[in-house]
């Protein structure tokens, strides 16, 4: 089958050839003028913060040793040529590992109850009153934007050392976090069936039960999983104040230059997340249905 080809006269080829390369180059000028502002602010950004490329440069292969040490015995060979001696205080370890998981977990869920509770009230289509999403609102930016290690130091000095202190750490700390990530939920969900719910004389907190929270309990289920996976690495690091878990012997590996230590309780932690983040996919894919991939 043939097919004809309509040809535009030369004059008006031109002028479009023209047009085209007009804004080709428009374009490239703006791209331009972008990479050179982002490269200004990045450079006034250092200058700011005192960021000395020379002393980065100079110093980078203590960064480096140290990582050559951690991997190191005692004795001068590698850690992966002796595994027993590298995990020598692994029933230890284990035990304070296992203790950073129960903190990670019984504050995840607690964070996530508070953060249930509140983000009805705190989402623009569902709150009861202006006041109310504004006051709610500031309580959940205030508990997810100071960091969890401090919440963590504060309870310490409140309660002592311990993992209670990190427990309540990371509660306040989730609460803040899903409350927001809740509530963005709730706010994209439809609001069809509140209507319909409302319309036969139910009260609030049934247009809640029966119409918003069918819709939204799958992304709520996920992101509290996603959080517990979160918290499991801000556990390991509140130990470092005294909250608790692994991090406590890390941070005396770290004090007393136990090097092969430090690399081997590393491993542990990162094995560990890795493993929750494959059970917390599966575990997803089960609820919720996982596409096949191709």
């Amino acid at each position: 089958m043939a097919v004809a080809v309509s040809i535009l006269p030369s004059q008006q080829l031109a002028v479009l050839n023209e047009a085209y390369r007009k804004a080709v180059a428009r374009r490239r000028w703006r791209t331009l003028l972008a990479a050179c502002a982002f490269a200004a602010v990045l450079v006034v950004a250092a200058i700011g913060a005192e960021v000395n490329v020379r002393t980065l440069y100079t110093y980078f292969g203590n960064f480096v040793g140290y990582f050559d040490r951690i991997f190191t015995l005692d004795d001068g060979h590698r850690v992966w040529s002796n595994v027993f001696e590298w995990f020598w205080g692994f029933k230890k370890w284990i035990k304070l590992l296992g203790e950073t998981l129960l903190i990670s977990y019984v504050g995840t869920l607690a964070g996530m109850l508070v953060a249930f509770g509140l983000n009805f009230l705190a989402a623009e289509n569902t709150s009861p009153a202006p006041w109310v999403r504004f006051t709610v609102r500031r309580l959940l930016e205030f508990a997810r934007t100071v960091p969890g290690i401090v919440f963590a130091l504060i309870f310490v000095i409140a309660f002592g050392l311990g993992p209670v202190a990190g427990v309540l750490a990371i509660a306040v700390h989730s609460s803040g976090a899903l409350g927001k990530l809740f509530a963005e939920v709730v706010e994209n969900a439809d609001m069809k069936p509140v209507e319909g719910v409302r319309a036969t004389g139910a009260s609030w907190l049934s247009c809640m039960r029966f119409a918003v929270l069918p819709q939204v309990m799958a992304g709520f289920s996920s992101y509290t999983l996603l959080r517990f996976e979160i918290n499991v690495r801000e556990a390991s690091v509140m130990g470092f104040v005294g909250a608790g878990g692994i991090g406590q012997e890390l941070v005396v590996a770290v004090r007393k230059f136990y090097y092969s230590d430090v690399s081997a309780i590393l491993v542990m932690i990162v094995v560990t997340v890795f493993l929750i983040d494959i059970a917390t996919g599966w575990l997803r894919g089960r609820l919720f249905g996982a596409e096949p991939r191709t």
